[in-house]
């Protein structure tokens, strides 16, 4: 079984590798993408696998896009996170999905579904996956938040999204600062957030950051795999992305 590793998290992609070893030692991980861009590429390059592990959301996107950019028919195991629902309808159409961090005993019982499926059956799953996906509202086509409402002393007012240049968590609060420099306090967490911008002007930097496309000036490596960001509106802290968001963030930089 040749199974192509989908994540854009290093640590995470490896763990998933490490695991495929213990539980289903004939099988071969025979690629690892950390996007759209570059799992679109490896498809379009190479025989197709047997298997695909896949984060949902990837460094430039929803993974939903690379069903619609190329012809793969190749069943699908998740490996993230939605509401109940969803789920539901991943565990009738995919493979399964898998919560993360991903466990062992989640990830043997998924690869022996799998096998009991046969020949055209596993065609089937892929093929009726997009339409699936479109069923259930989790098309690369999403509509993207345009605005937030933040604090402003005793008052609320709303701030578009192109005013933004970062969403910061410090202090257990969630903080806007826009282009001009303003700080607000929004209603929301860091995780909130990424899911309703667009990621391909929105990047996690790391737990405690978003950082929108166009402020970024030049990058940096720095300590420990880590990257150093130079912008165009800085913080009173250096801006740092981690050793494991490393090559996601360059794919994220140099697809827009």
């Amino acid at each position: 079984m040749k199974v192509l590793i989908v994540e854009d998290e290093n640590l995470l992609a490896k763990q998933l590798a490490d695991l495929m070893r213990i539980v289903a030692p004939r099988s071969q991980v025979v690629g690892r993408t950390n996007s759209i861009r570059s799992t679109v590429n490896w498809l379009q390059t190479n025989e197709p696998p047997d298997l695909l592990l896949m984060d949902i959301e990837l460094a430039d996107g929803q993974c939903f896009e690379i069903f619609s950019q190329t012809n793969c028919k190749v069943p699908v195991i998740f490996t993230t996170a939605y509401d109940e629902y969803t789920l539901r309808a991943f565990k009738l159409n995919s493979i399964d999905y898998l919560l993360k961090p991903v466990r062992e005993e989640e990830l043997r019982s998924a690869i022996d579904k799998y096998s009991e499926l046969h020949g055209n059956n596993r065609e089937i799953i892929a093929e009726n996956l997009l339409s699936l996906l479109g069923k259930a509202g989790l098309t690369a086509s999403m509509n993207y938040r345009e605005r937030f409402l933040v604090r402003h002393g005793q008052k609320m007012m709303p701030v578009n999204v192109s005013q933004v240049a970062y969403f910061l968590s410090s202090n257990k609060l969630t903080f806007i600062i826009t282009r001009e420099k303003q700080k607000y306090v929004v209603d929301h967490t860091l995780d909130e957030i990424e899911k309703m911008l667009d990621p391909g002007q929105f990047f996690r930097a790391s737990r405690q950051l978003i950082i929108v496309h166009d402020i970024v000036q030049s990058v940096t490596s720095w300590f420990k795999g880590r990257l150093k960001i130079s912008v165009s509106i800085p913080l009173d802290e250096e801006v740092i992305v981690s050793r494991e968001k490393a090559a996601a963030f360059r794919e994220w930089l140099g697809g827009n």
